[in-house]
């Protein structure tokens, strides 16, 4: 009887207790942490389709890139594969200098001819140095002059804090870069190489008898993770630019000078788990697809198409896109001749009143002058017109 009635009486508070409130499960909290520490030289972790960056250390200060290096030597032999300057098919020599050449090693021989799909892969996946090298040669007629083409790329692609003094990574007082440059660099050529990029998860690759495995570890660690390079110096330290992709989203993570090889595995994993655990990336629009046509005057037609030159990807906290808020602010006097690619207003996007980015509105298409009775129509109409302040429509987000 004793243990029916505290069983009844339990029974009891638990009703009284949810009527006042006070057993209530607590709500989920939107909350976004502080990235895990990591001790390291610098870092950098971004989002690949948005270019959001989701945490950072130092990703600015001027480091050595060591092997790292190599990521811009193959992305520039990707541009003369692409300009049929070079075919994976062609036969390079291996030089006495290339054969010499110090640090991690595909084992060409001097004196040899090798297809450039294979030395791409002793870069790629065996960071051979003298691979390397034999190709800088092949392609430039010297590794200075190859340096020469990496820098010209480098600045094309925005690596404004770059300078590479060789191919290789080898250190160098002028061969500098800095952790966010490496990720515009680790962008470009996902974007731009995608065939390549394959390669770089590539787990072993075997040459002149010789089974050597990838040194990014973090290929046999987590699946979704597909890619990039290793580096090591004693300048640098361990370094590693990794990519990972799981569903829609791509992260992209850049560390340099961490201190042993497997805390730089470590770290880099910590990094990319943090990123995919804590933010979405969503794309809004499409690029040259029209978002609004605002009534234009003084032109041929009546109607001009407004939209956005690159794809809206954004990256926001999980469980946040339920508060996304997309709003255009267009011109109301829109007056013809126009020239496609005009800026004519701007989308805004927010969550909870915060900002998360804002892009202009462009036309789409050129508007030329209407004729001189549609002109002195439409000027007597914009005399009436009442709306003097910008027109502000609130637009739904691709889902």
């Amino acid at each position: 009887m004793r243990r029916l009635a505290f069983l009844w009486m339990s029974f009891l508070c638990l009703i009284l207790l949810s009527r006042l409130g006070l057993a209530e499960q607590p709500a989920a909290i939107n909350h976004v942490p502080t990235p895990p520490e990591v001790d390291a030289e610098a870092y950098i972790l971004v989002d690949y389709h948005s270019g959001k960056t989701l945490a950072e250390k130092e990703s600015k200060k001027r480091i050595d890139p060591a092997s790292l290096t190599k990521m811009m030597s193959v992305f520039v032999i990707d541009h003369e594969i692409a300009s049929d300057r070079l075919k994976l098919t062609d036969e390079v020599p291996i030089s006495e200098s290339a054969w010499k050449t110090e640090g991690s090693r595909m084992f060409v021989q001097a004196g040899k001819k090798i297809p450039v799909k294979d030395l791409i892969n002793g870069i790629i996946i065996q960071s051979g140095n003298d691979a390397t090298v034999a190709l800088a040669e092949f392609v430039a007629g010297s590794e200075s002059a190859f340096a020469d083409l990496m820098n010209q790329y480098a600045q094309k692609i925005g690596m404004k804090d770059t300078h590479f003094a060789n191919a290789t990574g080898i250190p160098n007082p002028d061969h500098y870069t800095t952790a966010y440059d490496l990720s515009l660099l680790a962008h470009a050529l996902i974007k731009t190489f995608p065939e390549t990029y394959k390669v770089y998860s590539e787990k072993w690759f075997t040459f002149n008898g010789i089974k050597q495995p990838n040194r990014n570890r973090l290929l046999w660690r987590e699946p979704y993770i597909d890619g990039i390079k290793t580096g090591h110096s004693s300048t640098a330290g361990y370094c590693l630019a990794a990519s990972g992709q799981k569903d829609h989203m791509r992260l992209i993570s850049v560390l340099v000078g961490a201190k042993t090889e497997a805390e730089r595995t470590e770290q880099t994993l910590a990094l990319l788990r943090y990123g995919f655990r804590f933010f979405e990336t969503h794309q809004l629009f499409q690029a040259n697809t029209p978002l609004n046509e605002p009534r234009i005057w003084m032109g041929d037609r009546k109607k001009l198409s407004l939209g956005i030159t690159e794809d809206l990807f954004i990256t926001i906290p999980q469980g946040q896109y339920k508060n996304l808020d997309a709003k255009m602010n267009v011109d109301k006097r829109i007056t013809a001749p126009i020239t496609k690619g005009q800026n004519y207003g701007k989308l805004v996007v927010k969550i909870n009143d915060e900002l998360v980015t804002e892009v202009p509105l462009i036309a789409l298409e050129d508007v030329k002058a209407g004729t001189l009775w549609s002109r002195v129509s439409d000027y007597f109409s914009l005399g009436i017109h009442k709306a003097l302040n910008s027109e502000e429509t609130q637009v739904a987000a691709a889902s």
